[in-house]
């Protein structure tokens, strides 16, 4: 996760500058929230790997003497088929359509989506890893 974390984290100190450059020379507010937001999501995904590099240690992919071997076997699980992603992004799609269209469907999506984000959270609570 090393070299992800590095990556991600590379990238968010770009848009970090980005912004503030964009910022001061712009003054345009739509631009400096759409870098805002890039910065924030790829500091979001390196503050994930950087936490879990420090809780599962290297892997072998991260040092440069491993041997082949040293990756196999089981590496992650996979939950078996489901539909509650689906139900999510259905959820998601008329809460987006209910900003444009009004309350009441932004309302329905809601009632949607929620139901679908936790199924989809906690559907494999009895897996242990």
């Amino acid at each position: 996760m090393k070299g992800e974390a590095w990556l991600f984290t590379g990238t968010a100190l770009f848009f970090a500058a980005t912004t503030l450059v964009y910022g001061l020379l712009a003054r345009d507010p739509a631009g400096v929230a759409a870098l805002g937001v890039s910065f924030v999501m790829a500091g979001l995904v390196a503050a994930y790997l950087w936490r879990q590099y420090r809780r599962d240690g290297a892997r072998p992919e991260d040092l440069p003497e491993a041997e082949i071997r040293e990756a196999a076997g089981r590496r992650a699980f996979f939950p078996a088929r489901s539909y509650f992603p689906v139900l999510a992004a259905a959820g998601t799609a008329l809460v987006g359509l209910g900003v444009v269209q009004g309350l009441w469907l932004c309302l329905i999506g809601f009632g949607v989506l929620l139901p679908g984000v936790l199924g989809f959270a906690f559907q494999n609570l009895d897996h242990e890893d």
